[in-house]
């Protein structure tokens, strides 16, 4: 619905759109060339253009949601309890789960692996990864008014090394990389395409800004997102034709895919100098940090309300070990986990919580119309085959890897 002044003004939509874009360039696009690359340039593009589609509408498909968007305490288990049932509450409960406690042990190898490969720092890899973790959590204490008062500033450092890091890397482009293919890999990589284009959870907030204006809200989503699949398409292409795929010295995306690295950590690697390590530094960082920050305070308010629903209370030093020890205790065990836990956020929590329940609730609001529930049903199957084959690859029953020798021949000719 539109306001009386005739709705948001141009400014107010474009500052939303940047919040979109900007809750789409985390980990996910740092893991993106690592672990789409060994489908190939071309196989690469083709499924980045298909996931942000359904992204895109699944988004959509929750702006129209009014139980959801319109209260100012609405939360998704209540939504899906009122629209789905019971099933549906706890559905989205394990989910949400799946999404914050994964994206935080994400972030926590992450930022330690770029640490230690980069840096060569004198202490353990288990050492960079508790460093940053007490230093992660402290700013998310203070995460509300940081973000609030910094985010700008933040944005503008994460975008500038951003296309720093383009400029520097373009030079390094080999256009023979382009033409090689092994579309058997593709579904491998698109659970993290999945969370490369999540930005779901902003939705409410996002209607409120836009005060429930549809035209603005539907404007505001799609900017944003054609922003975001401009900046992954970029940097996909870029550092795919930058990083050869298999190298004698072991710097490239074979290795950095099988070691769990994020793409800046063999990039640096290739480019080398010291303005590019440090460009890497503040853009895995800034990226990775105000992401984990974003998510920390999402998974205390998550936890605080689950809490206080099954055990009767929501004080701190409950809800603060139950938040983020599981994380950190996850990233010691594993600390090469980094694509890991992004691949079983994408390929199972988001997957789940923002693409097939929007598909549902499509096909539940379909009412006579043929054309929704067919579409609804379309998102169901298609987010039903990828949730498949991720659930296949981490019990074992699955293996897709890549073609080692398909690329090794590739690479010699």
């Amino acid at each position: 619905m539109s306001n009386s002044t005739g709705g948001p003004g141009t400014a107010r939509v474009v500052t939303t759109a940047m919040m979109v874009t900007g809750n789409m360039v985390g980990a996910g696009i740092l893991a993106l060339p690592i672990n789409l690359g060994p489908a190939g340039l071309i196989p690469a593009v083709c499924g980045t253009l298909l996931l942000w589609l359904l992204m895109t509408f699944t988004a959509i498909i929750y702006s129209r949601q009014k139980a959801l968007v319109e209260g100012e305490n609405a939360d998704l288990p209540s939504f899906f309890g009122q629209v789905l049932g019971p099933g549906g509450k706890w559905l989205s409960v394990a989910a949400n789960l799946v999404i914050l406690y994964g994206l935080l042990t994400a972030y926590l190898a992450g930022v330690a692996s770029v640490l230690i490969n980069l840096f060569k720092l004198p202490v353990p890899e288990w050492g960079a990864l508790v460093g940053y973790f007490a230093v992660a959590v402290l700013l998310t204490s203070f995460g509300a008014v940081v973000m609030r008062r910094g985010n700008a500033v933040l944005m503008l450092a994460m975008w500038g090394a951003f296309l720093g890091l383009i400029i520097m890397t373009a030079p390094h482009m080999d256009g023979s990389r382009m033409t090689m293919d092994d579309w058997g890999f593709l579904p491998s990589g698109l659970p993290v395409l999945i969370a490369a284009f999540h930005f779901h959870n902003l939705i409410p907030t996002l209607c409120r800004t836009l005060d429930q204006d549809r035209a603005a809200i539907t404007k505001a989503i799609w900017s944003g997102t054609v922003l975001g699949l401009l900046m992954n398409l970029a940097w996909i292409v870029v550092v795919v034709s930058a990083l050869p795929m298999e190298a004698a010295n072991g710097v490239d995306i074979l290795h950095a895919y099988a070691a769990n690295q994020p793409a800046t950590v063999p990039l640096a690697r290739v480019i080398g100098g010291a303005g590019f390590l440090q460009l890497a530094l503040v853009f895995s960082l800034v990226a990775m940090t105000t992401s984990f920050m974003a998510n920390g305070i999402a998974l205390q308010s998550f936890m605080g309300d689950l809490c206080s629903e099954t055990l009767g209370t929501s004080s701190k030093s409950v809800v603060w070990p139950l938040a983020f020890v599981p994380p950190l205790l996850v990233a010691l065990v594993y600390p090469n986990i980094f694509l890991s836990a992004l691949n079983l956020v994408g390929g199972v929590g988001i997957n789940l919580l923002f693409g097939i329940l929007p598909g549902v609730l499509l096909v539940k609001s379909a009412g006579g119309s043929s054309l929704r529930r067919a579409a609804g049903w379309i998102m169901v199957a298609l987010f039903g085959v990828i949730l498949l084959l991720e659930l296949g690859q981490e019990s074992g029953l699955l293996r897709i890897s890549p073609d080692v020798e398909y690329w090794t021949a590739k690479c010699a000719q």
